[in-house]
């Protein structure tokens, strides 16, 4: 009997002493299940934090053609153009020189740099070679009638793009233009294109255009 007793005392004490450490290793598997889920959702949100977003695209850019002309440094780049008014910026880009020409003639340098928000649709040197030359000259020598065609190619308001798709404005030598186009074709008057637009300049959006306008 006292054998018996004895042996089931120690079974007991032996069972006692091994439920905490069964208690335990329960405890630390499901600590273990637990965790998991957490730390990859932790990754998860890493992953997301660091993957960089897509950036809207707009439509704010130089676009056309004749923009790969323009130079990439200096007073006559994009950069360059922006911070100055907009003769200045005209006077600092090899292809608008015979229109600076044009522009200092008419005495209205002073006039466009000290305008506020307009646009001007400049032509290039290559517009004005369209115009035989001994008709160029006469023009350039009426300082009246230089003025007229050279405020026909400013509006008095910052035009976008967008405003150009099926556009009439009134210009500052108060006749009519018609714009039309999408994308990166523009038209003006249904005779002139424009080749470089949407260019920035301080005071100015220019559109730099292949034929010159004239007012009716």
């Amino acid at each position: 009997m006292n054998s018996l007793k004895i042996r089931r005392t120690a079974i007991a004490v032996v069972a006692a002493a091994a439920l905490p450490f069964s208690l335990a290793a329960c405890s630390d598997s499901g600590s273990d299940t637990k965790a998991a889920p957490t730390a990859a959702a932790g990754d998860q949100a890493k992953t997301e934090t660091s993957t960089p977003s897509e950036e809207p695209m707009t439509d704010d850019q130089p676009f056309g053609p004749a923009c790969a002309g323009v130079p990439k440094e200096g007073a006559g780049s994009f950069d360059g153009m922006a911070k100055d008014p907009v003769a200045t910026a005209a006077s600092n880009n090899p292809a608008l020189s015979t229109l600076v020409t044009a522009v200092k003639q008419a005495g209205l340098v002073d006039t466009l740099n000290n305008a506020e928000n307009i646009t001007v649709f400049a032509p290039t040197n290559d517009a004005f070679a369209k115009i035989p030359k001994a008709d160029l000259d006469k023009v350039l020598a009426d300082k009246a009638t230089l003025t007229k065609i050279l405020t026909y190619h400013v509006v008095g308001e910052k035009l976008t793009p967008k405003q150009l798709e099926n556009g009439s404005f009134e210009t500052l030598q108060k006749g009519m233009i018609t714009t039309k186009g999408s994308g990166e074709n523009y038209t003006v008057n249904d005779v002139s294109k424009v080749v470089c637009g949407n260019v920035k300049t301080s005071n100015a959006n220019v559109y730099i255009v292949d034929t010159v306008l004239m007012p009716k």
